[in-house]
């Protein structure tokens, strides 16, 4: 056990902290974090829509369906104004949090990642006449929008920001000498080095027509995003982001934090196609997203602490232990972790290792071939990461009934798995405590 520790100490700590110090990846991370709201409200709309319809279809409750028709309408609009539109919002927000990471004008360089955006997605739209399709230039398909082109936002966004950063930090720029109101300087002072960029971009968009005969960012969507995004789907690929998550929190490092920018642009581009086709009454392409680790691996935070919380209340004899485990029983309803993570501590414990790093992939394991059974819904609504289990699971899954008892099972075993190594805790305990000891062997 100390053998592995030392080896992951050695070898995946460094890693780890090297990661969390990128700034670009940290500015990705803040970027999909500040679209928080937005998502949530999407996901709102979707549940709205979903309960109208579940009552009307399964409950046979047509004047009340009749009655929402409002609701349900607004819940459209809201939907057209946030998920429809993620990847819009996401190269300004990406924009924002480089130019703070990197020191630069925040609000001009979220307008050249929003340029460098649009420039990158084709001005074509397909719409269906008479059952053909019809190309209409000089309009943008709004599902390019959405998460649809949210490679090519990071892409181009980071690029043209990158641009405009090195000719704004080498003072490539308009000097004027009259003292100017603030906002005219800085507008001013970015306006060279915001053209520079945009048309940078521009020229590597237009090359790239040229040589390929398509825009970059259709080619960037069946090339990569889609690929990578179908990579997320496989078992082996899920299994291992969840354990490297629980190797990174082992060692006190958020390891949602760093490793954020993939979980997001993988799995939340997977949630996101999910919440989508469901608002547009399809089926969801996506078997595993980004929620399906919250709701069915890290309920009580990462590690399942949830259940090593009830194992200390039912086994543990230490008052100590059980007294960290009442505070932190609370927040762990809640899904924060970090008063047993750190109280306990499970931190670089040896003890709870073993079980610290099992139970996600286990439950994981267990909730990914469930769902590959067909035997409940896949995730399909982007839900608050404070919403306690088995109503979490319910409402991302779409009032699916049948995540309450996948839930509920996960929870089980996640208790299991937990509570010998409690019970073996209590046992090392009272062998280090000298007055036990001695009291055990006289």
């Amino acid at each position: 056990m100390n053998r592995l520790v030392r080896w992951l100490e050695d070898y995946v700590l460094p890693l780890a902290s090297r990661l969390g110090q990128i700034r670009w990846l940290v500015a990705l991370r803040d970027a999909f974090i500040s679209l928080m709201p937005i998502t949530i409200a999407g996901s709102l709309a979707v549940l709205i829509k979903s309960l109208v319809i579940a009552a009307r279809d399964h409950l046979g409750w047509e004047t009340f369906a009749y009655l929402m028709q409002p609701l349900v309408s607004i819940s459209n609009l809201v939907w057209r104004g946030t998920f429809s539109l993620y990847a819009f919002f996401f190269a300004l927000a990406l924009g924002y949090q480089l130019a703070k990471a990197f020191e630069g004008n925040r609000l001009a360089a979220a307008i050249v990642s929003l340029s460098s955006f649009a420039l990158s997605i084709a001005n074509v739209a397909q719409i269906k006449f008479h059952g053909d399709n019809i190309a209409v230039k000089n309009a943008f398909d709004i599902s390019q929008f959405s998460t649809t082109g949210l490679f090519t936002a990071i892409l181009f966004g980071s690029i043209g920001f990158a641009i405009y950063l090195a000719c704004y930090k080498g003072r490539i720029m308009i000097q004027m000498k009259a003292n100017l109101p603030h906002a005219e300087q800085a507008a001013f002072d970015s306006m060279i080095p915001a053209m520079i960029a945009i048309f940078s971009i521009g020229g590597i968009n237009y090359l790239f027509q040229v040589m390929k005969g398509k825009y970059f960012g259709n080619w960037l969507l069946t090339s990569i995003q889609e690929p990578l995004v179908k990579w997320g789907q496989g078992f082996g690929t899920v299994l291992l982001v969840t354990l490297l998550v629980q190797v990174f929190w082992f060692f006190g490092i958020n390891g949602l934090g760093v490793l954020s920018p993939i979980f997001d642009s993988i799995w939340l581009t997977a949630q996101n196609g999910n919440i989508t086709a469901i608002c547009n009454g399809h089926v969801p392409p996506y078997l595993w997203v980004r929620g399906s680790f919250d709701v069915f691996a890290w309920f009580g935070g990462a590690g399942g602490t949830l259940m090593l919380i009830v194992a200390i209340l039912i086994f543990s004899k230490r008052t100590d232990y059980r007294t960290i485990a009442k505070i932190s029983l609370a927040p762990g309803i809640f899904n924060i972790g970090e008063p047993i993570l750190l109280g306990l501590p499970v931190v670089l414990n040896p003890v709870y290792l073993i079980p610290f790093l099992l139970t996600p992939v286990v439950n994981v394991a267990f909730s990914y071939w469930i769902s590959v059974m067909g035997l409940v819904n896949p995730v399909q609504v982007a839900v608050p990461s404070i919403m306690p289990p088995i109503i979490g699971p319910f409402l991302a899954c779409n009032y699916d009934w049948r995540a309450i008892i996948l839930s509920i099972v996960d929870m089980l075993i996640a208790l299991a798995i937990w509570s010998p190594f409690v019970i073996a805790a209590d046992k090392i305990a009272d062998t280090n405590n000298p007055k036990t000891f001695f009291s055990t062997q006289f």
